[in-house]
């Protein structure tokens, strides 16, 4: 590591501790997408060491983010695609003018129009994100090979794997960051889980099992198909998914538990900004997803709240939960292990409350925002003194 780490900042080798110009940038990530809510929890930490960040996406999401911090800035640019050479022009402007030393792009469409605005004569580094476990095809293989690319952020072990092995990327070049938690904002104490019971009409003796995430590979549909065989030993099991995109899919889904002889068991609402409240008011919280997923957003927000958890041993979860240990691991696609491991924590209470503790314990330690915004730092520091990345004049 070049930079030391004193009182106040960061020292790099060759000058004294600098304010850096750090700008996140993603295109269409609205909350609660987890894309966006690392972005901002990211930028809310670096900002809170002491770093001048700005967040950029297109106006019509400006709109939509919370405001996380104060000290951190918003812009926005139009993203439309990944050709948007008016995008390209207008970032390299605004990177040049506000002497911006990194860029850290969250999706495909930020992450291209920022490498046409450093081939546009921009001196400051690019990190791009990588969150998801979907496969780097051919068409896209070159925007991560790309010299332009000083390092990939891999938020697990299993993305970065299959990053290097999808994109044929050099190993040295992705690193791992995991994925982080607002621990704060995730208090049990803080949160307000009576109040979203009577908001949603929940039963009050209900056993709620939430699950967040209406895209198929999410897996709402097998732990749909679980809720019959959970349900036939405790009546009282109700089902709360969260995340629809739109009124005509809730409606749809609603329908569908009905024909399932479900109606009255299942709630199903909008994405919602409030899910530290939202997740309060479950009992077990599930996230069966068979696709795409790297390390689970969900998971680690109730494991933060001390809720004990229910996940697909696909990908990045392996990593965030030990099975018996934090949590409970269940094979993608298998709806009745899936009810089997949900009636096991509602039958179980000593198992479920040791469960929740030591999984609280776990993201508490390894995985706050805290931590994550100081891994970023020493990676921005370090990359910004290479000889590599000469300052701009």
């Amino acid at each position: 590591m070049t930079g030391n780490e004193t009182s106040g900042g960061f020292m790099l080798a060759n000058g004294p501790t600098r304010r850096l110009h750090l700008l996140h940038l993603a295109s269409a990530a609205p909350v609660p997408s987890g894309s966006a809510v690392q972005m901002l929890e990211a930028a809310a930490g670096l900002a809170s060491r002491g770093h001048r960040l700005t967040v950029i996406t297109r106006a019509a999401v400006q709109r939509l983010l919370p405001t996380v911090d104060p000290n951190v800035a918003r812009f926005s640019l139009p993203l439309r695609h990944e050709l948007d050479f008016g995008s390209m022009r207008r970032l390299a402007r605004f990177a040049q003018r506000h002497d911006v030393r990194v860029i850290h792009t969250h999706d495909r469409v930020a992450h291209a129009v920022a490498l046409g605005a450093k081939a546009l004569g921009g001196h400051w580094v690019l990190v791009v994100n990588r969150a998801t476990s979907f496969p780097i095809g051919p068409a896209t293989r070159w925007c991560f090979r790309s010299r332009k690319v000083a390092k990939i952020v891999a938020v697990c072990q299993a993305v970065r794997d299959l990053t290097i092995r999808t994109g044929h990327v050099e190993p040295g070049k992705v690193v791992v960051i995991p994925g982080s938690v607002d621990v704060q904002r995730f208090d049990p104490r803080r949160t307000r889980p009576a109040a979203v019971r009577t908001e949603l009409g929940l039963p009050p003796a209900a056993r709620v099992i939430g699950h967040t995430g209406m895209h198929d590979w999410k897996g709402w549909r097998e732990v749909l198909a679980a809720l019959p065989i959970v349900r036939a030993a405790f009546p009282e099991a109700h089902l709360l998914l969260v995340g629809c995109r739109s009124d005509r899919q809730r409606e749809w889904v609603l329908q569908l538990a009905g024909e399932m002889e479900l109606a009255g068991a299942v709630t199903v609402t909008l994405a919602r900004t409030d899910m530290q409240d939202v997740l309060s008011c479950c009992e077990v919280v599930v996230d069966p997803s068979w696709a795409g997923t790297a390390v689970s957003g969900t998971v680690r927000e109730a494991m933060a709240l001390g809720k004990p958890v229910v996940a697909t041993s696909i990908a990045g979860n392996p990593e965030l939960v030990e099975d018996g240990t934090t949590g409970l691991l269940v094979p993608p696609r298998d709806h009745t292990t899936l009810a089997a491991a949900i009636a096991r924590l509602l039958r179980d209470i000593e198992l479920a409350r040791r469960l929740a503790a030591t999984g609280q314990e776990r993201v508490r330690v390894h995985f706050s925002s805290e931590r994550r915004a100081e891994r970023l730092e020493h990676l921005y520091l370090h990359l910004i003194a290479e000889p590599a990345s000469p300052r701009p004049r």
